[in-house]
Formats: C-alpha cells, sequence, structure tokens
C-alpha cells in the first residue's frame, strides 16, 4: 500500500485486550513449555496509540531463557495490525511464584 492509500490514524485497525493476551499466549517459555500468560509471567498489558506496554516477569531472576521470551513477547506483539511497537520491562516485583499459574498450567507441570 503507497502512503497516499495508508487510511488514516483514527480509520487503522485498533489492538483488542484479547488480541494481545491470545499473542502472549503463544509465547512458550523454553524450559517448562508452558506458554508465558498461563505461567503467571505477563502482571500488565496497556496499548496506547499503536504501543503495547507489558509489564512482566521472570520464574528466577537469572532465567537462561529471559532473553528469548523478551524477544517472543515483543515479535508477539508487534505482528499484531494496529501495534507499531511492543515495550517490554521486566520486573521482580512481586516476585513470581508457582501460585500465579493457571490450574492448567499445574497440571501439566504435575503441581496440584
Amino acid at each position: 500500500m503507497s502512503e497516499e492509500q495508508t487510511p488514516p490514524v483514527d480509520q487503522r485497525p485498533m489492538v483488542t485486550d484479547i488480541q494481545m493476551v491470545d499473542a502472549l499466549k503463544e509465547v512458550i517459555d523454553p524450559e517448562l513449555m508452558i506458554n508465558i500468560v498461563d505461567l503467571g509471567l505477563v502482571y500488565d498489558v496497556k496499548h496506547e496509540n499503536r504501543i503495547v506496554n507489558v509489564e512482566m516477569t521472570l520464574t528466577s531472576p537469572a532465567c537462561p531463557a529471559g532473553p528469548q521470551i523478551v524477544h517472543n513477547a515483543k515479535t508477539a506483539l508487534e505482528k499484531l495490525a494496529g501495534v507499531d511497537e511492543a515495550k517490554i520491562v521486566l520486573t521482580m516485583s512481586p516476585p513470581w511464584t508457582p501460585e500465579r499459574m493457571t490450574e492448567d498450567a499445574r497440571d501439566q507441570l504435575g503441581i496440584f
């Protein structure tokens, strides 16, 4: 689409909260093989003016898969129509615990 065919900003598609969460569910922790949403790693997702801000954590501060998870989360969100940029902020407060996981994730890991 050429620049003269680009729709005005107010007519371009907006991303929904459900679309953002679904995109993040495609990001799998490579050590646990469970998505980061069900693991409870995603604390907050906000979007404004085609920019998505995600506050998330890792299962441990020294998680070796951390850079890969952050990169994959950013990439998954930036593939969505209505998203120009995704900014991922890692926090360790509050620290992650298994209680943050969904019941399905706990079942997959054998945590009851």
